[in-house]
């Protein structure tokens, strides 16, 4: 993670303590450094008071996925409090802090009752939490209690609902594909290591593979993302159907608006789609990040 020192002038030589002990550099408070700090840094300590930085941050609060961490320091480097982003860095950056003599005020809830948070729990697997929406229920029921963590072995089909964090490779994109019935895994993978050049990404870069559920029988489908030792999730209508696709698409023959950029944004984090929808041969595939 980037970090980034920022202070009001004043406080210039307890700054750069903090920012030698972090190897990072030092900005000075003006208006709209938070702004450029927020394009430019992962974390951001702010060494200033309180109300300064969230008057400052405030108008540009975009996401928690997306916002970088803000601890904020007290002056008199006593105390480091996560302002926004606890569970991304904040809490960690605060601990870390109290290298330097200071209190961590950490204030999530999840950690003050001795308890780690599924996006935490997700961090220590090297993993990311592909149902972001997921996060507020499961942490509210680790609050109350144990919560049960499965791990599904590879091949598997998993049925979860709402209340249950699906935790995947750590990646950046999401590839939505579709198929003609009965296709045969070498075209499959074919298409998808083409998709994955046009995009002009890594295969390493795909956290999860996504179809309709109407091509849970399809067994070359399931070889080929075997394969490439990706994780295939089926979707059903009433989640495809909030993704209606960008491009023209021949899925009306199996009831659907669309296959290939339906799930693929379904599936990713920003909604973005990167390769909208491309056939190869038998193949359909689009890509989201």
């Amino acid at each position: 993670m980037s970090d980034v020192v920022i202070s009001l002038p004043r406080f210039e030589e307890r700054a750069r303590r903090v920012a030698d002990f972090l190897g990072c550099e030092v900005l000075f408070y003006h208006k709209g450094v938070f702004r450029k700090a927020f394009s430019e840094y992962s974390r951001i300590v702010a060494v200033m008071s309180m109300g300064i930085v969230a008057r400052s941050v405030a108008p540009i609060l975009n996401d928690k996925w997306d916002d970088p961490a803000v601890v904020v320091v007290s002056p008199d480097l006593g105390f480091a409090v996560p302002l926004i982003g606890g569970h991304h860095g904040g809490n960690d950056l605060a601990r870390r802090l109290s290298g330097l003599g200071m209190v961590p005020v950490v204030t999530t809830a999840t950690e003050t009752a001795g308890r780690a948070a599924v996006e935490v729990l997700a961090k220590d697997m090297d993993c990311t939490v592909l149902n972001r929406d997921s996060t507020r229920e499961v942490n509210a029921a680790i609050l109350d209690g144990d919560v049960p963590v499965f791990a599904a072995p590879h091949p598997s089909i998993v049925i979860a609902g709402p209340g249950v964090s699906v935790l995947v490779k750590e990646g950046e994109y999401s590839m939505g594909i579709g198929c003609r019935k009965n296709i045969g895994r070498d075209e499959v993978l074919a298409a998808i290591r083409s998709a994955i050049a046009d995009a002009g990404i890594a295969a390493e870069e795909i956290m999860i593979y996504a179809t309709t559920e109407k091509k849970m029988q399809e067994k070359g489908l399931k070889e080929a993302v075997d394969a490439m030792a990706g994780t295939l999730l089926f979707l059903d209508d009433a989640v495809l159907s909030e993704y209606p696709p960008q491009s023209p698409s021949g899925a009306g023959r199996i009831g659907l608006a669309g296959v290939a950029e339906p799930c693929a944004l379904a599936s990713s984090r920003r909604r973005e789609l990167v390769l909208p929808k491309r056939v190869y041969g038998g193949v359909t595939i689009a890509i989201a990040r």
